[in-house]
């Protein structure tokens, strides 16, 4: 597969998501989790979000379970977490696997293009974030220690 166009995956409300709908945009796809040490995370990714959208940023939030059943509910609580926990309306998608044979596709391609430390591919946690460029093609790959605030100057860079 070529570019982020290539994927979809199915929306928090159960519905499918052609990725090619944000076709254009800057995308920071981020596996989270709701009892994760990271979770305060949600707050700079929503102001992320909140300050990049209309120069093109999308932040794609993809609930993971993989790491310590730090996401333990359905996607019903999940969103009900997010919106009244930290005010999140970027988009959310269904809980997947990031790591394993049942990773999703865009995971898969997105550790593919973009590998970890010392050639190591696998999401070590949750909050491991990816900045795709308007080419929809991966710039980047941060750590779940690195915040969302940390990422602004490569976030710009890639919004021109």
């Amino acid at each position: 597969m070529a570019d982020i166009e290539d994927f979809a995956a199915t929306g928090i409300d159960g519905q499918p998501v052609p990725l090619s709908a944000y076709a254009g945009k800057v995308l920071l796809i981020v596996n989270v989790a709701s009892k994760c040490g990271f979770t305060p995370q949600y707050t700079g990714l929503q102001k992320l979000w909140e300050d990049y959208r209309d120069r093109g940023l999308v932040v794609l939030g993809f609930p993971c379970d993989q790491f310590g059943h730090q996401e333990p509910g359905d996607e019903a609580e999940i969103a009900e977490f997010c919106s009244l926990t930290y005010d999140v309306d970027f988009p959310m998608f269904a809980k997947i696997e990031v790591n394993g044979s049942g990773a999703h596709p865009l995971w898969k391609w997105l550790k593919k293009e973009n590998g970890g430390l010392l050639g190591i591919d696998a999401i070590k946690w949750n909050f491991t974030k990816f900045l795709v460029g308007r080419d929809g093609r991966p710039l980047k790959r941060y750590a779940p220690t690195d915040t969302p605030e940390s990422l602004r100057k490569d976030i710009e860079a890639a919004l021109g």
